[in-house]
């Protein structure tokens, strides 16, 4: 055999054992969750630690598992994450058509961008009684607050990705003749889809932090729901099973932002896999 035929033999085999060395680099993440708990639970149990107020993950598990079995966590993760999907539609498409415009545009820069950086200063609480004002307490105020919790950092970096262009990738596509329709679709966008990516997934997790803030305005159902009312029950079990609830359901979430994301960015020649 050949030293060609060696080389060529071998590419298939390297395939799968890169594919699971990144399948056991995923998993590690688990690991400091996991020692975290049992660190803790050996803790409650020694009587080292008190788990009145902080119980152990047995108990917390147990809890999730009855939220689970009886229907209500499907019911309140479902709740929360229609609100969030709903308000994060509303804020990314407001968010990436305000930014490409004072992006691209002078004009709407000087007059946006002032006041929209004004509105950013804004703390989300002082929102909640004005949407109550405007919407009532149903679900159009909570997604309203969602919304506006999404909308900046998306802005914010889609018009910091189209300012920061580099000059040289523009006058390569005036070299070529490239219309304004084809300038954008071959080069701009191209260029921003990276940093567009980005600021969806910073605006994602600021849904998931928001929506909390918009659940607590009277909500009847949903995870922050759950979390006043293990809070009002005295119930210390249910407020970190919500808590657990809110980040599975997060990381999930991204987890689908950046499956969606990767077939658009599979052109970049970056070195994730060697730093």
């Amino acid at each position: 055999m050949s030293a060609i035929e060696i080389g060529t033999a071998s590419v298939p085999a390297a395939a799968p054992a890169k594919r699971s060395g990144k399948a056991r680099l995923r998993l590690a993440g688990l690991v400091l969750p996991v020692v975290l708990a049992v660190i803790w639970e050996v803790l409650v149990r020694t009587g080292l630690a008190n788990g009145r107020l902080m119980p152990p993950p047995s108990v917390v598990g147990a809890t999730l598992w009855e939220l689970a079995r009886s229907g209500e966590l499907a019911t309140h993760a479902a709740a929360t994450l229609w609100r969030v999907l709903a308000g994060f539609g509303i804020g990314a498409v407001a968010g990436t058509v305000l930014g490409a415009l004072t992006g691209a545009l002078p004009v709407a820069r000087s007059l946006l961008d002032p006041t929209l950086q004004a509105l950013r200063a804004i703390p989300s609480i002082a929102w909640v009684p004005l949407f109550i004002l405007w919407f009532g307490i149903f679900e159009a105020s909570k997604v309203a607050l969602i919304a506006v919790g999404v909308f900046f950092p998306i802005y914010l970096g889609v018009a910091a990705a189209i300012l920061s262009i580099d000059r040289k990738i523009v006058e390569v596509g005036r070299v070529f003749r490239l219309g304004r329709l084809a300038m954008v679709r071959r080069v701009l966008l191209p260029a921003i889809l990276p940093d567009w990516f980005t600021a969806l997934r910073g605006g994602l997790g600021l849904g998931f932090m928001f929506v909390v803030a918009a659940e607590i305005m009277g909500a009847s159902e949903g995870l922050g729901y759950l979390l006043v009312d293990g809070q009002q029950l005295g119930r210390p079990a249910t407020i970190i099973a919500a808590i657990i609830s809110f980040a599975v359901l997060g990381k999930l979430a991204d987890g689908v932002l950046v499956a969606l994301a990767r077939p658009f960015l599979r052109w970049q020649d970056t070195a994730r896999d060697k730093l």
